[in-house]
């Protein structure tokens, strides 16, 4: 089954081959260089490179493989979350593909796409990831620009979402706190950076969502508190501000890692598994994924994750979903009434 996938969800273009859940190849064009001076994404400027891009990296990908259209055997896209705008360029390339091939479609929630990034397998059929199986009942979770959340894997295509952020993500945060602090755009990587020459336990923050028993997270208060606590000390060291910044990036990282672990604590005390896989672009973070293992090691779970090449935004992920969905003859009964959702949940059924 050799599966074309694309996924133009915010501001990666991106397009792979899969043979079954083997990646053939995966051409991801980003945009990163569009939307730094905005210090963040603009949805218009999104779909302009979006579609300015669409055609070549799908042919790059065809190249990489060595196919053709004609060898072809299904077409998959993201259908949402995601931007809206930027959404439908990949859902008009692959309607246009399939009406001008007589192939079937597949259409993929993009964080079930991360999900499936950790059962990626190279050409020779071994897995990128540290995943040697998939024990399912799983916990996932997923972090990301827009979405944090936990959820509960209960086979292929069955989710039950036990958690999510009531208002900035993960991603967001990481970026908006970035902007006082002068480092550019995007924050995650940058802050990460930083951090590792700094000292976690030097300022106090606000782990969000302490008191509240659910499993929900919100990150606009920590936000908030950072930048209140950043022109304060931009006040109190003058010139000397850039010396502290490396320890407030490690303590704000730090913050951001308790409270994933503050509500992933509680959601394994009701939820008995074997595995959590982690997804999502904030998953690159070595920092994150190390306290992770540790949290979860006491409890006898192994944390699988997959290759970090494999964690942002790209096609890969969505062609191994879309993989899965062919078991289960997920085809696309009508083509003419897709349609972009970008506000779609993991634990919602598309039908189209």
């Amino acid at each position: 089954m050799k599966i074309l996938a694309v996924d133009t969800s915010c501001d990666e273009t991106s397009a792979s081959i899969c043979k079954n859940d083997w990646v053939l190849s995966n051409i991801v064009s980003s945009q990163i260089d569009l939307h730094k001076k905005w210090r963040g994404v603009v949805p218009i400027i999104a779909k302009r490179a979006h579609k300015e891009k669409i055609d070549p990296v799908v042919d790059m990908a065809l190249k990489r493989a060595r196919l053709k259209l004609e060898d072809v055997d299904v077409f998959a896209v993201t259908i949402g979350p995601g931007l809206a705008i930027a959404l439908e360029v990949g859902i008009k390339k692959v309607k246009d593909l399939s009406e001008n091939f007589g192939k079937p479609i597949i259409l993929v929630n993009h964080m079930e796409g991360h999900i499936y990034s950790n059962l990626a397998k190279n050409r020779k059929g071994n897995y990128y990831g540290n995943i040697e199986g998939l024990e399912l009942p799983a916990l996932c979770l997923l972090v990301s620009g827009g979405h944090t959340e936990i959820v509960l894997m209960k086979g292929h295509g069955e989710y039950e979402l036990i958690g999510q952020t009531l208002d900035d993500a993960v991603g967001e945060a990481f970026d908006k706190v970035a902007r006082p602090l002068m480092l550019g755009y995007p924050g995650g990587p940058i802050i990460e950076e930083f951090a590792k020459k700094g000292d976690p336990d030097r300022f106090e923050l606000p782990v969000p969502m302490v008191r509240r028993r659910d499993y929900n997270f919100s990150y606009s208060g920590l936000k908030t508190a950072s930048v209140i606590k950043i022109k304060k000390l931009k006040k109190e060291h003058g010139d000397n501000f850039s010396e502290i910044v490396p320890d407030f990036c490690a303590s704000f990282q730090k913050t951001i890692a308790d409270s994933l672990l503050l509500k992933l604590e509680k959601v394994i005390e009701k939820n008995r598994v074997n595995q959590l896989l982690l997804g999502g672009g904030v998953i690159s973070n070595i920092y994150l994924r190390k306290r992770i293992r540790k949290s979860m090691r006491k409890h006898g779970i192994k944390v699988i994750t997959p290759a970090k090449k494999l964690c942002t935004d790209n096609a890969a992920m969505i062609g191994l979903c879309a993989y899965y969905k062919t078991k289960r003859k997920e085809f696309v009964k009508n083509i003419e009434k897709i349609d972009r959702l970008p506000n779609l949940r993991i634990d919602e059924k598309v039908i189209f």
